[in-house]
């Protein structure tokens, strides 16, 4: 058993302890309130957390952690696969490297879970999974898998095929063939319940049955939308064919913060701690998450790594927290917001009796620029614990 105590505690499940302690054991949250009783001799380690800020673990919602290796160049990239536009097969944790560097950077900056996927050459990348940013072992980290399809709109895919005397490279090539594919997955899953029901014999295709779980709506379309006129392609034919999507990026959002309340679809905004360096990104704000907010938009915020450094996620929740989105939204921004756009939030996102045992503990508010991370914990065990402590 692990227990920390003494500590400001923000569970992001509605309730703060001023001095309160936490209780885990086999992995889990045992016990949370302003003080716990329990027999000394069951307790393996106590972190006194006196003026100290104890939250659940940060979650990072969009990133290439381990798919894209820091220092590596191409021999670490395995990001996109840049020879077929639609990869729907693809999985990311077959390209994920647990010893990659950044994973270390995200412990240390309190960071315990992570939506780690393809990037957004193709139309359709691949798939995305959800995993703890701890472990030698991927299949070991998984928290979900597959998480998300990645599909993705405008100039990151229309440049990639350019050149290449094939589509796509138009916007209008890239919603007809997403179109086409959507299309060719609905018939193949209705050819298949066609056949379970009259107990015909079925051969499954291996490159369809990924969409499966997007058509039943277990996991999101995970759209790579920058321009406010992708954004509102992406939900048209999401709404076409009665699909979850998360917007992620949603650059210009608050051009049509409107739009996208009405469809229902969460926003993953940033990176917005980066250059305007695409044509897309002229109009790159930290003033996004705060507008999208008040609209009444489920907001998470993320570092898209490398783009923005893994490190550096709470940093761009305190601009956003800065520029409208204020303190207590942009820490559930990258908490229980992040968990609940990315169907985790069973486990993780909130300090709760049941949940795992992803705990970060700071020196001070995580806002701060001055703060340090002292103790990282996942699954109950202290994974990064700051020097002379």
């Amino acid at each position: 058993m692990l227990l920390i105590k003494n500590g400001k505690i923000l569970t992001m499940a509605g309730k703060t302890y001023e001095n309160g302690s936490i209780l885990t054991d086999n992995k889990k949250i045992i016990k949370i309130g302003p003080k716990i009783d329990t027999d000394e001799n069951e307790i393996s380690e106590v972190i006194d957390a006196s003026n100290c800020w104890v939250l659940p673990g940060l979650i990072e919602s969009h990133c290439h952690v381990g798919i894209i290796e820091e220092r590596k160049g191409f021999e670490g990239d395995d990001c996109n696969e840049k020879i077929e536009p639609v990869t729907p097969y693809l999985k990311a944790i077959d390209g994920i490297n647990p010893m990659d560097s950044s994973f270390h950077n995200a412990l240390s900056a309190g960071i315990t879970g992570l939506m780690v996927g393809p990037g957004s050459s193709n139309i359709v990348g691949g798939q995305f999974v959800f995993i703890k940013a701890y472990g030698r072992s991927i299949d070991k980290m998984v928290v979900l898998e597959p998480a998300a399809m990645k599909i993705a709109f405008g100039e990151n895919p229309k440049s990639n095929y350019d050149g290449k005397n094939r589509m796509p490279t138009t916007r209008m090539s890239i919603g007809a063939m997403l179109r086409e594919e959507l299309f060719e997955a609905k018939k193949y899953y209705a050819k298949k319940q066609n056949a379970k029901k009259s107990g015909d014999s079925f051969d499954e295709d291996y490159k369809k049955e990924c969409w499966i779980p997007v058509l039943e709506k277990k996991i999101p379309l995970k759209a790579h939308v920058h321009r406010a006129d992708d954004i509102l392609t992406a939900i048209r034919i999401a709404r076409e064919y009665d699909l979850d999507m998360t917007l992620d990026h949603c650059t210009e959002g608050h051009l049509i913060a409107a739009e996208i309340k009405e469809s229902g679809f969460p926003a993953i905004i940033g990176p917005s701690l980066s250059t305007r360096n695409k044509v897309e990104t002229r109009n790159v704000d930290f003033k996004t998450p705060g507008i999208l907010n008040k609209e009444g938009i489920t907001v998470a915020i993320m570092t898209d790594h490398p783009v923005t450094r893994i490190q550096d996620l709470v940093i761009c929740a305190a601009f956003a927290a800065r520029e409208g989105l204020g303190v207590e939204e942009a820490l559930k921004a990258i908490t229980i917001n992040a968990a609940r756009i990315c169907n985790v939030a069973d486990r993780v996102g909130s300090l709760e009796v049941g949940k795992d045992a992803d705990i970060a503990i700071f020196d001070g508010h995580p806002m701060d620029i001055f703060t340090k991370t002292l103790y990282t914990i996942i699954n109950g065990e202290i994974v990064y614990r700051a020097k002379n402590i």
